[in-house]
């Protein structure tokens, strides 16, 4: 039995939830990933998973065993890294996650710079507004924005954005320009889904949140459609500030209701921070937040 093999499709399988999905993860069948489970346990002579139809649960001998796993398995890990050069020079693989638009306006040229100053390392930039989980979806560095929940993960924060309502010239012209919140109710609004509910938006109204009902006559889930349809006259739309700094700029799009922005949103560059960094990540930590505060800093009209 290859048992480190055996113990990073455990560890697989009880993050992920299922024998399957350690299997989908791995690249193995299933039929594999369950025997070697097995054939772990009947070495070790304990069982270390409840499994049922639904779900798999840990037995206390099994808890015991992830930590121990996981310890084990980031020694080796840390041990290759060491070995492969990754601790005394930039080289190898970074794997970095970032919102779709953030990624594309800001993330994406700060990546390239990098790989010009860096020819050997390589970065696998993916792109999605689904928060991922690093160490499952092992990830190195992730582009969050938002406040952060408490974790062990450690942020280097970059910057902040704010929330704008916005719309276009045409459209203020035809139906008036909202000069309080509440006059939102009797406008045509565009509701970007992973921006917040789309039957209220909050304010900031005597230091205090306030929610406003809005009519959203069209929902879309990203903001390039939320944007594009602002721009084409459908009604008002709520995105970030960095998003719209192009439209408004050009005159497109015209920003209102500004005394009455909800506070910024922080963006932060995330890693799970345990143990010594390696030089990769390091490296890219050093040369990118202070391009992206850069960034930032002029991301506004």
């Amino acid at each position: 039995m290859d048992r480190l093999e055996a113990m990073s499709l455990f560890v697989a399988a009880v993050e992920d939830g299922s024998l399957s999905a350690a299997a989908r993860r791995s690249g193995v069948p299933l039929a594999t990933v369950s025997r070697k489970v097995s054939e772990l346990e009947r070495h070790l002579k304990t069982r270390l998973l409840n499994r049922t139809t639904r779900r798999l649960t840990l037995t206390d001998a099994g808890h015991a065993y992830l930590a121990a796993c996981r310890r084990i398995l980031d020694e080796v890990g840390d041990a290759e890294r060491t070995a492969g050069g990754e601790y005394s020079a930039p080289t190898g693989e970074l794997i970095i996650t970032a919102p779709i638009v953030f990624g594309r306006l800001h993330v994406l040229p700060v990546v390239t710079e990098f790989l010009a100053a860096y020819p050997l390392v390589d970065i696998r930039l993916t792109l999605g507004d689904r928060i991922s989980q690093l160490a499952e979806d092992h990830i190195d560095l992730a582009v969050r924005i938002g406040r952060l929940p408490d974790s062990r993960m450690v942020a280097i924060r970059v910057g902040s954005i704010g929330h704008v309502v916005c719309a276009s010239p045409a459209y203020l012209a035809a139906h008036g320009i909202p000069r309080v919140p509440g006059d939102l109710e009797t406008h045509s609004c565009i509701a970007f889904e992973s921006l917040g509910s789309p039957a209220t938006w909050t304010f900031a109204v005597d230091r205090a949140d306030l929610a406003v009902p809005v009519r959203s006559r069209l929902r879309v889930n990203t903001a390039e459609a939320a944007i594009d349809a602002a721009i084409n006259g459908v009604g008002l739309a709520r995105v970030l500030s960095y998003q719209i700094v192009a439209a408004v700029r050009s005159g497109t799009l015209r920003p209102v209701l500004r005394e009455f922005e909800a506070e910024p949103w922080p963006v932060n560059l995330v890693h799970e921070g345990q143990g010594r960094l390696p030089v990769k990540l390091r490296a890219f930590l050093d040369f990118a937040a202070p391009r992206l505060r850069e960034r930032l800093a002029h991301a506004t009209w």
